[in-house]
Formats: structure tokens, C-alpha cells, sequence
């Protein structure tokens, strides 16, 4: 019975690993989640602010990006979200350690 094997094998290419989710489904954005949001909304505030204020909504700019990066590289939904969520956590700790800003 070779039709009965050829219809039931599934292969999964690279392309299905990289950009495809459990479902099948093509994933490159998703709607933002409430780290992303967060980190987006205190960089628009961090501009007009001056003073402690301005750092405080960096520091929490810069936690939501790095958490946002971190569930990216742990739960993402295929490999290039969590190839994303890599990239932002080495850009990350580039700007802060190599380059010496916060944001």
C-alpha cells in the first residue's frame, strides 16, 4: 500500500521549524503582548521627562524589553521568534555592558 504511506508522511521542512507555530500556522508578528506595550509606551514617555523620572520610565522600558525577550527565547512560537527574543537579549546586554548606556 505505498499511497497509504505517502499520504500519511509528514515531513517538516526548515522553512515549517522557522516560521511556522505548533498549529501550522505562518508566524512572524503576533498582536503585542503586555511587555511590549510596556516598553513602548515608556520610551514615548522617557522623552519629554527629565530627571529621576526619565530614568525610572527607562529602567522599566528596558526590564519590559528584556522580559519580552526572554519568554520570546524560551516559549516562542517557532524559531525565528525565539531568534528574535535572542537578538534583542544580546542587543541588551551590548548597550548596557559593552557600549555603556541603558537604552
Amino acid at each position: 500500500m505505498p499511497n497509504e504511506a505517502a499520504s500519511t508522511d509528514k515531513r517538516v521542512t526548515l522553512i515549517d521549524k522557522v516560521f511556522k507555530d505548533r498549529e501550522g500556522h505562518f508566524v512572524l508578528f503576533e498582536a503585542p503582548n503586555l511587555p511590549l506595550i510596556a516598553w513602548f509606551t515608556m520610551i514615548l514617555l522617557v522623552y519629554p521627562l527629565t530627571g529621576k523620572v526619565a530614568l525610572l520610565a527607562t529602567i522599566v522600558a528596558r526590564g519590559a524589553l528584556f522580559t519580552w525577550a526572554w519568554l520570546e527565547l524560551f516559549q516562542g512560537v517557532n524559531y525565528f521568534r525565539r531568534g528574535l527574543g535572542l537578538a534583542v537579549l544580546i542587543y541588551i546586554v551590548w548597550g548596557s555592558v559593552v557600549r555603556g548606556t541603558f537604552v
